[in-house]
């Protein structure tokens, strides 16, 4: 009998159908409750994916997410994140998913099924050996993703791989194996929620603490976010009239004549 994945075994609550509103939002409050204890066991794994992507950026590199279907999406969200939270490029940091950007709304039919599609998808973007490659999935088993990391190592990449079974086929194609293994899901195989859950919390860590070892935040503050609606106009003036007892006025007028919060430091030498 095929071994079965611990993201597909039945949850440990029956009868979900027969639960009340308040049963319902109280047990899986406390099945996500027990995510983030789960991630807090790979930080040494995390943290080898982090030093390595900080390394590669440094040479020029970028980051790569290939996932399928709910991991395919959360790759992209962080990826998309990037730019207006960091005032880094555009393309520093790209989400890749099963089915092309049709897949981020509508699953496209068996387009997780091709080992080779996810390093075509790469190519495009013409990776070299200073790219870092992350494959995303729950089950640990999905094709595209194996077939993109697989590639990608056999390249001379460094590749990791966000996964919440341990021992997969994807784990094993990897440099840095990221397993966090939550257990069965609330509603049975919907890894949408506790595991989907480990890959976000795991993913804010990767990418957070990279741009931070790259410069992009000083103190606690995202000094080159980008200035895209009001109320980062008037966060990005808060920090200068922290940073420098500046006038509120003066400040929000420097921050809009230079465009961002570290550029305004810089002319006023406190940066």
């Amino acid at each position: 009998m095929a071994k079965i994945n611990i993201t597909e075994r039945s949850s440990n609550y029956d009868d979900l159908d027969k639960m009340s509103v308040k049963e319902i939002l109280e047990n899986i409050n406390k099945e996500d409750i027990s995510v983030p204890h789960i991630v807090t066991g790979i930080i040494p794994q995390i943290e080898k994916m982090v030093h390595g992507t900080v390394e590669s950026m440094k040479m020029g590199g970028r980051l790569f997410y290939l996932g399928a279907g709910t991991s395919g999406r959360l790759g992209i969200l962080d990826a998309s994140e990037i730019p207006p939270t960091f005032g880094a490029p555009y393309d520093l940091v790209i989400g890749l998913i099963a089915g092309g950007d049709s897949a981020i709304r509508k699953a496209v039919e068996s387009a997780e099924d091709d080992f080779d599609q996810a390093w075509r998808d790469m190519d495009a973007f013409k990776p070299t050996k200073n790219d870092v490659v992350i494959g995303i999935a729950a089950s640990g088993r999905t094709p595209y993703v194996i077939g993109g990391v697989r590639t990608a190592r056999n390249k001379g990449l460094l590749t990791g791989c966000i996964t919440n079974n341990p021992d997969t086929e994807l784990a094993k194609a990897v440099d840095i194996p990221m397993e966090a293994v939550v257990g069965p899901e609330f509603v049975t195989g919907s890894t949408r929620m506790k595991s989907g859950t480990a890959q976000k919390l795991i993913l804010n860590m990767i990418t957070t603490s990279t741009m931070i070892q790259l410069g992009r935040v000083k103190g606690n503050k995202m000094v080159d976010m980008q200035l895209t609606n009001q109320k980062l106009v008037e966060r990005g003036t808060r920090m200068i009239v922290e940073e420098t007892g500046m006038d509120r006025e003066e400040a929000k007028r420097l921050l809009l004549l230079h465009g961002s919060v570290r550029k305004v430091l810089k002319e006023i030498n406190r940066f």
